[in-house]
């Protein structure tokens, strides 16, 4: 392969093998620090319309691939492209694991950078994104509760899977735990009006009980008062999200899959289910 300019053939060649199906890792423009990879139905490259699903990978960070391969055949015969951004550990050169799961970590907003990753990859496949659906499981459990907290307005569903740690719609406290000071932290007013017109499930294996990853104890990075407030399990934990959810208009489909620990894979089933009741309904109005 070579950089040459490339004739007409080549290039068509080159976008079929690599920016449609599964495709290569690009790195974002925005900040090439981050990558991403995406699952592109062949039918975008004739020239046809499809909604997105982004998916956010967990801390071991290697779902991204698992989910962009995951979700394929879901995408290709409903329509749907996804787009599997990667947050690589200890960006700042701190060893760090989990800033991108509290949406800020040093100058780096997540939450914006994962919208300029949706804009980039709209403009490229000419596609209208203005909104997507999002789903994450364990880490990006967290990730897509709290960008649904903060961008409603950008979701047409969210798709949250055994979060460790949960923010609750709670006025009484600052975040990560509640909401509080959103707008000094982000500048964003949260708005529940937004937020109750967005399909919601969130989804955890009533077996997944350990809690050796999820309890916070003082002098941990993200240790704060009321840090487990929400529960000791992440089934616990998923539940009271949910019922802060309820409480401020949202319609949230809890699915508690029987016989399944932290694994991620084995909710996908339930997670394309979801994705097409929303994406039927979505579509015939």
């Amino acid at each position: 392969m070579t950089d040459a300019p490339p004739t007409a053939e080549a290039t068509a060649r080159a976008r079929a093998i690599y920016d449609l199906g599964p495709t290569v890792i690009f790195s974002c423009k925005a900040d090439p620090r981050f990558q991403y990879c995406l699952y592109v139905p062949p039918q975008v490259g004739k020239g046809a319309k499809v909604d997105l699903l982004v998916a956010v990978h967990g801390t071991s960070r290697t779902s991204f691939l698992e989910f962009r391969d995951g979700f394929s055949e879901f995408g290709k015969w409903n329509d749907v492209a996804v787009l599997c951004p990667i947050f690589p550990v200890g960006v700042l050169g701190d060893g760090a694991r989990s800033g991108y799961k509290y949406m800020q970590e040093g100058d780096i907003r997540y939450d914006l950078l994962l919208l300029e990753m949706v804009k980039e990859v709209a403009e490229k496949y000419g596609q209208d994104w203005s909104k997507f659906a999002m789903f994450g499981f364990s880490g990006g459990g967290h990730f897509t509760h709290r960008f649904a907290i903060l961008h409603p307005e950008k979701l047409w569903a969210a798709s949250i899977g055994a979060s460790g740690s949960v923010t609750l719609l709670d006025p009484g406290r600052d975040w990560w735990v509640g909401i509080r000071n959103l707008k000094e932290k982000f500048g964003i007013e949260f708005n529940a009006a937004a937020l109750a017109k967005v399909p919601v499930q969130m989804v955890v294996g009533d077996a997944d009980l350990e809690t050796w990853e999820i309890t916070h104890k003082p002098g941990g990075t993200y240790w704060m008062e009321g840090a487990n407030d929400a529960g000791r399990t992440r089934p616990e934990r998923l539940r009271a999200l949910a019922d802060s959810f309820e409480k401020a208009g949202v319609k949230v489909q809890f699915d508690l899959v029987p016989g399944v620990s932290h694994e991620r894979m084995k909710v996908l089933d339930r997670v394309k289910d979801f994705l097409a009741g929303v994406l039927k309904t979505k579509r015939g109005a």
